[in-house]
């Protein structure tokens, strides 16, 4: 058997980093990162057999929890029919019949593989149905790794406090406008320089790449009426929120309905897929109806299409939103009262299956406010509760995931485990 540093010192030599995304390799919170050698339900084993409760679920997509046996059975008999084909099949227009029927801002999609080409996708289309090159972001916000998002962006690069990416040249970049999270007055006054020039106005509308961070009232609502006066597109990153926060993600909660919404993760029951979707007139500017080009052999893939739908018919069941979100406020609470008896400064916040975490009096609304966390306090508590068998995110700037799995003595163990990491603390 190897161990976690073994292995670690193994892939350093063949890997850069150790790691196939940055995040993984424990640099914002010192120590060696786990190897996980296999998962079932709300649980992970590492190479040396240890056991942690999960609450990263591969940064969303496990809602149901690791190998849930429908899926896995999907995935299995998918397979037996070949693993990919570079060619339509049946499997992949059902997917996005129960996309478009579950989201109405959706009239049409087109699958790909990931959620950085799903959101790569959705500004080139944007760029090429208004004619525009401006596009708005916002500061914290993470799109994917293409090379016009990576200013001041959220998840790995906010972990490294490096709020950009060497290797993309300036004149990538010059056409995006970064903006406050939840500062409706920047987009105002960006709009007001830029507008007839601006393509789209991209958004996670529950952020959480710098850590959970929810929209202010009247934030996307704002964005929504500006992009509808300047003719811009407004597109809803929900990679992360998609079938996560609720239902018809975000913008069911809302009742804002986006031009254009990128999807992944949960759509893909841990496989990896993607989706850009929405108004039928901007997809037809899409190959081979239109001029803007997007391919990708492996789009659609058929064991990919069977985890997602598998994982959407298992999600769909009455009161699964209901249960979820209430074990989630459930470890939330927990945890806030754990760290005021124990006098601690903590906050946390939670939507549907997410939350966030942050050492700080009060939930963040930036990220600004994100960084006047405690990020030492973070790492002690991180560690700490990794030495007890809980797995959180290892970093100060990403948001948590519960399961369906994470019932009653699960939640009951992690808050245990954490009024002695706050005792310890606070000693």
């Amino acid at each position: 058997m190897s161990s976690n540093a073994e292995l670690f010192d193994r892939a350093c030599r063949s890997i850069p980093g150790g790691v196939n995304s940055p995040v993984r390799a424990f640099r914002s919170v010192g120590g060696t990162p786990r190897f996980i050698k296999r998962a079932q339900g709300p649980y992970v084993w590492d190479e040396e057999d240890t056991r942690y409760i999960d609450y990263v679920g591969s940064w969303g997509p496990a809602i149901l929890g690791h190998a849930h046996p429908e899926v896995v059975e999907a995935v299995r008999a998918a397979a037996l029919d070949g693993l990919s084909f570079g060619a339509p099949t049946r499997a992949e227009v059902e997917l996005a019949e129960v996309l478009i029927q579950r989201l109405p801002s959706l009239d049409q999609l087109r699958l790909v593989s990931s959620g950085t080409e799903a959101t790569m996708t959705a500004i080139r289309l944007a760029r090429g149905a208004t004619g525009r090159a401006k596009i708005v972001k916002f500061e914290g916000c993470y799109h994917g790794h293409s090379d016009s998002l990576l200013v001041k962006a959220g998840s790995g690069l906010l972990t490294f406090g490096n709020p950009s990416s060497a290797g993309v040249p300036p004149e990538f970049v010059s056409h995006t406008l970064t903006l406050e999270y939840n500062s409706l007055a920047a987009v105002q006054a960006a709009f007001a320089e830029h507008g007839a020039d601006i393509a789209c106005v991209i958004v996670e509308p529950v952020a959480g790449n710098m850590n959970l961070i929810k929209p202010a009232p009247g934030f996307l609502e704002g964005l929504r009426e500006l992009c509808t006066r300047h003719g811009a597109v407004l597109i809803f990153d929900e990679v992360m929120t998609g079938f996560r926060v609720g239902p018809q993600g975000v913008q069911g909660l809302t009742g804002i309905k986006p031009d254009l919404t990128t999807l992944a993760k949960v759509i893909g029951g841990g496989m990896p897929v993607g989706a850009v979707g929405g108004r039928a007139d901007l997809m037809a500017h899409l190959a081979p109806l239109g001029g803007v080009y997007q391919a990708g052999t492996l789009s659609g893939n058929p064991v990919a299409v069977a985890a997602g739908l598998a994982t959407l018919r298992l999600i769909g069941q009455p009161g699964f939103y209901e249960r979820l979100a209430a074990q989630t406020l459930r470890l939330t609470d927990g945890l806030r009262q754990r760290a005021q008896a124990a006098g601690i400064p903590f906050a946390a916040d939670a939507i549907g299956g997410m939350f966030g975490l942050y050492f700080r009096d009060s939930v963040p609304t930036s990220f600004a406010e994100v960084s006047d966390g405690d990020v030492d306090a973070f790492k002690r508590f991180f560690h700490a509760m990794l030495e007890r068998g809980v797995h959180f995110a290892p970093s100060a700037y990403e948001a948590g995931f519960v399961s369906a799995t994470h019932d009653d003595a699960v939640i009951d163990a992690t808050l245990d485990a954490a009024e002695a990491v706050f005792a310890g603390m606070k000693a």
